[in-house]
């Protein structure tokens, strides 16, 4: 490889674009190619984080449909961030672009459209999004986590690679050390609350109430509980006041900190996430976000419910699901001993090799 080969990856929006886009940068440059990360404000918050990369901060917006004011002036946001990409992309000039998905990757991806810049999608959700939906007839390859993916009309299959999903190269070297006797006869439970690059603030609200329930029916719980700074206060002194085991942290980019330490996690349905979870072995209980774009976050969990990689629970049912599905598990912990027997013959170990290989024979090589 070379440096000659000038790489451009647009992320923007939530950790579950952003983060993927880090990682698959950082391994870029492993590879010695030139990278340079493009995001919004938005991503930037998370980007900033990998201190080791070359970030641009462009401006983006969603498409606002709310009403006509809304959506006028989204529009207008999108048009100057076009704009603005061009002249960007005509001063940088990248070999190839790598657009991670989110509304930030659309404005940059459109201006190679016209500059013929050739550039590839990539799609972690078992939905395809909608900035990666607008982008399919000009991309080069379609990069897709998982074959399952619903969206891609049949015209643009034959541009479409499944590769895996993108995610910390650490998790494949990841190893907890198992031992499943004495997993069946453990006195405490211990679970970690994963929020998503966002937090949630509903658990926060919801969860610590369930748990003080569940510790007054004779649960020994350990909670290792992500939350928004603001909450970490209240959070505290409540576990505290109702005698549980308690440890509250904001965001973390090295969640594997946690993983060496619990028995369950309670998440989003985020694909980066459940992801890593499941590539760590984690067995977790997915809790879809009502609100996420085409209720991606519902369909993800579903997959990975029906191959027994997880639980699923509904936002609206964590009162009273929860509590029944933690005392099963409390009382016989080889329900989660059999989740990691699945999990296990599930890997995505093989993503980057697949990003190598699509890179260079379907991308680079090809003329046009």
């Amino acid at each position: 490889m070379s440096k000659n080969i000038k790489i451009l990856i647009a992320v923007g929006g939530t950790g579950g674009h952003v983060f993927p886009g880090c990682y698959l940068a950082n391994h870029l440059i492993n590879e010695k190619y030139g990278i340079k990360l493009v995001t919004d404000k938005r991503g930037y918050k998370y980007s900033k984080k990998f201190n080791n990369l070359d970030i641009s901060i462009l401006p983006s917006s969603p498409l606002r449909l709310k009403n006509i004011f809304y959506l006028l002036f989204s529009l207008l946001i999108i048009f100057f961030s076009i704009i603005i990409s061009f002249f960007f992309l005509i001063f940088n000039r990248p070999s190839i672009i790598f657009g991670m998905g989110g509304y930030a990757s659309f404005p940059i991806c459109l201006a190679a459209t016209v500059l013929k810049i050739k550039f590839v999608i990539y799609e972690n959700n078992l939905i395809i999004g909608k900035a990666n939906k607008y982008l399919l007839p000009f991309a080069k390859k379609i990069l897709v986590a998982n074959k399952e993916l619903e969206g891609i009309p049949n015209k643009y299959q034959n541009k479409t690679i499944e590769i895996g999903n993108i995610i910390n190269e650490k998790i494949f070297k990841y190893f907890k050390k198992e031992d499943d006797k004495k997993n069946d006869s453990k006195k405490t439970l211990n679970i970690l609350v994963l929020g998503g690059s966002q937090a949630a603030k509903i658990f926060a609200e919801t969860l610590p109430d369930i748990f003080k329930n569940c510790s007054k029916d004779g649960l020994s719980l350990k909670i290792y509980q992500h939350c928004l700074s603001n909450q970490n206060e209240k959070l505290k002194l409540f576990y505290k006041d109702n005698n549980l085991n308690c440890e509250t942290f904001n965001f973390s980019d090295n969640l594997l900190n946690y993983f060496s330490k619990v028995d369950l996690a309670i998440t989003r349905s985020g694909s980066s996430m459940i992801s890593e979870l499941t590539n760590a072995n984690i067995p977790f209980i997915s809790v879809p976000l009502p609100s996420s774009a085409d209720n991606h976050q519902l369909k993800n969990a579903l997959f990975y419910k029906k191959k027994k990689f997880a639980f699923l629970i509904e936002e609206k049912d964590l009162k009273v699901k929860l509590p029944n599905l933690l005392k099963d598990i409390f009382k016989n912990y080889s329900i989660l001993s059999e989740m990691k027997q699945h999990q296990r013959q599930f890997s995505d170990k093989n993503v980057y090799k697949n990003i190598n290989q699509t890179l260079i024979k379907k991308i680079i090589n090809e003329k046009n």
